[in-house]
């Protein structure tokens, strides 16, 4: 039997404990560790320390989820991660889907659901139930008509941005202030979900903004 290796990372210690009497009961499913948050799971990972798959809490002290997500994807690191949270609004799930999360389950999830994700998991597929897919995909629906879209004035402001103008610069040409230009790049760089330049341009262009 090819047994399955797998952490538990939540901050409650309750939830941890009951996760892994449920665990235990499956031959294949053998609990190598249990942690109360995303930093000690990171130095775990980074002491080439060896799982299959981590049941991943969003809301956790130190390091949270989305941050674990993140640096998992930024190592390459062997072990998939399933996200098991309380959260069921779309944004939270298309975000870990989006980071590389294998599967997301919500923390009443019942146990045969539960083993089947772990196993669904660890042969190198994703596990997304249909309840979760569609909240995930109506979230992204909706996001792409309201929120994605810029405004008139933003879309002229990311197309100077995109030659390479200086707020100052941009300012001048518009006949606006510079405090007005910063307000129009920083609701740009929110809309767009990017943190600089460099990622806005980027991002802009992938969705044919500029």
């Amino acid at each position: 039997m090819n047994e399955i290796k797998l952490i538990i990372a939540d901050d409650h210690e309750l939830f941890r404990n009951g996760l892994a009497e449920l665990l235990r009961k499956h031959e294949d499913i053998q609990i190598v560790k249990s942690v109360g948050d995303g930093l000690a799971f990171m130095k775990l990972v980074k002491s080439q320390f060896e799982a299959d798959i981590v049941l991943l809490d969003i809301t956790m002290p130190h390091l949270d989820g989305f941050e674990v997500l993140k640096e998992l994807k930024n190592i390459d690191s062997d072990i998939k991660p399933i996200v098991i949270s309380m959260h069921d609004d779309g944004n939270y799930i298309a975000k870990c889907a989006k980071m590389g999360a294998y599967g997301y389950l919500l923390k009443n999830t019942d146990e045969a659901e539960l083993i089947l994700a772990i196993r669904t998991v660890h042969q190198g597929k994703k596990y997304f139930s249909a309840e979760i897919s569609e909240k995930m995909i109506n979230f992204m629906s909706t996001q792409s008509i309201s929120e994605a879209i810029l405004s008139n004035k933003e879309t002229e402001v990311l197309g100077l941005i995109s030659k390479g103008l200086t707020t100052k610069e941009i300012a001048a040409k518009l006949f606006v202030s510079s405090r007005t230009i910063e307000t129009h790049r920083a609701n740009i760089l929110k809309k767009l979900e990017v943190k600089n330049t460099a990622e806005l341009i980027k991002k802009a262009t992938q969705l044919s903004l500029i």
